[in-house]
């Protein structure tokens, strides 16, 4: 299972997320979840960006939520971590 580092953006967009829509907190902890033990789970539907976002990757939490993530390294445990950056509609994260 993989660390999950919050990063201040990602933390700024999941307190607008679930303020806006408190029906996906769940979703969200099911997808954060799937995320850390598996990032290449067929439900995630996990895929690189390309253009402005090139070398970052996005899963979907649901029809028109996305999670925008990075794997980066820990550079004191040299252990594989992911980076969450955004998290948000398809039309707000890209």
């Amino acid at each position: 299972m993989k660390t999950l580092v919050w990063g201040t953006s990602f933390k700024r967009a999941f307190k607008k997320t679930v303020r806006h829509h408190p029906e996906l907190s769940g979703r969200i902890g099911q997808a954060l979840h799937r995320l850390a033990s598996d990032p290449f789970d067929p439900l995630l539907r996990t895929h690189k960006l390309k253009g402005e976002l090139s070398g970052t990757w996005a899963c979907t939490v649901e029809y028109d939520c996305r999670i925008v993530f990075d794997f980066a390294s820990n550079s004191e445990s040299g252990e594989e971590e992911i980076l969450l950056i955004d998290i948000g509609k398809h039309d707000e994260v890209y």
